[in-house]
């Protein structure tokens, strides 16, 4: 009996995610590998709730594939990590509010592409139409100003990901939680050393490498330092009436820098394994928008630490308007690309921690 509840619009990337785990549940060779493998195994059926909750704790390292006797040229032409990818990314879209956004950017980088020249349009606009007073990068675009277009969107941002995360909660809610021990698999990426800690197989066929733990680290942690740079900001700004440009020894610079530096070499590393890996193991249709989500994440960070090293010459302006249009095309897609898979993995992984809870004899 299924332990969770049934998401509607059953389509063709959960039925063949549905036939690849029946054959994988009555084999069970890979039942050491990742925490899919037991999870599986508490089930005798997999209704939608059950595929959607099993993808996302899938991180596509893809051992199972290599190790798989019933992969291709196998007549069962099992290919469990495009089948998981596939529902995955299925299942972001059917969480996501509001939908129609979800579809815009799932399936198209050209949708992401847009997104950024809007986004850099907009910032230039505003640096014509509003005339600052301060100093440094106020004198291009006043710190209101940012706050007005920034703030909406970043509490939309947060609101659509809280409905999306809520709407998740909700199919799994029969799992059980153990937030701690599920946050703790999600900030260490535990399921990405694969089965025997050795890696996973997502660059290189067969070969073992921590390559792409490595890199999701670097991402992970630049990103929230960068998010803690802002917030620093914000607060010596508001709390202590101490506006930008700060110092390189201040909570804003020792938050932002190596934050950047860690997202540039996160999300470029991420891109440079994604050109090297096998694109059958991965989604079949999307790919190029996942890619083009990266790259929006490397050009923030990149154009985060161009600003900084030539804040003092005339290319500031340009840098500046690029480097805002990128964060807000960034914030405006977050709930909608493949970077809200950090938040339904994390949701996955509490909920595993949960079931394993329920079921221990």
């Amino acid at each position: 009996m299924s332990a969770t509840d049934a998401i509607p619009g059953s389509d063709a990337a959960r039925a063949e995610a549905r036939r690849a785990l029946e054959i994988c549940n009555a084999c069970r060779y890979c039942e050491g590998y990742c925490a899919v493998f037991p999870a599986m195994t508490r089930r005798r059926a997999f209704a939608d709730g059950d595929l959607d909750h099993l993808a996302n704790l899938c991180h596509n390292c893809r051992g199972c594939y290599h190790a798989c006797q019933y992969a291709p040229p196998h007549e069962f032409a099992l290919n469990l990590p495009r089948a998981l990818a596939d529902v995955r990314q299925q299942s972001w879209a059917d969480y996501a509010w509001p939908g129609f956004l979800a579809r815009a950017f799932r399936d198209r980088g050209a949708g992401l592409a847009v997104l950024l020249v809007l986004a850099v349009a907009a910032m230039f606009w505003l640096a014509g139409a509003v005339s600052g007073s301060g100093g440094g990068f106020y004198a291009l675009i006043p710190h209101g100003a940012m706050v007005a277009v920034f703030a909406p969107v970043f509490l939309f941002a947060l609101l659509a990901m809280a409905v999306g995360g809520a709407r998740y909660w909700r199919a799994t809610r029969d799992l059980g939680a153990a937030p701690a021990h599920g946050l703790h698999h999600a900030m260490t990426l535990t399921n990405l050393k694969g089965g025997a800690a050795e890696g996973c197989n997502f660059e290189d066929g067969d070969r073992f490498s921590q390559a792409r733990r490595h890199f999701h680290q670097a991402t992970l942690w630049g990103f929230l330092l960068c998010f803690a740079a802002t917030a620093a900001g914000t607060v010596l700004h508001y709390g202590f009436g101490a506006p930008a440009p700060y110092d390189l020894v201040s909570l804003p610079k020792l938050f932002g820098v190596p934050g950047g530096i860690l997202l540039v070499i996160g999300a470029g590393g991420l891109l440079w394994l994604k050109r090297r890996a096998d694109p059958a193991l991965g989604v079949s249709r999307g790919a190029g928008g996942e890619s083009a989500f990266t790259v929006l994440l490397f050009l923030t960070g990149l154009t985060g630490l161009a600003l900084y090293a030539l804040r003092q010459t005339p290319a500031m302006p340009a840098l500046l308007i690029l480097h805002l249009g990128a964060v807000l095309a960034l914030f405006l897609a977050l709930p909608y690309t493949k970077m809200v898979h950090g938040l339904y993995r994390t949701l996955a992984l509490i909920r595993d921690e949960g079931e394993k809870r329920k079921t221990k004899p």
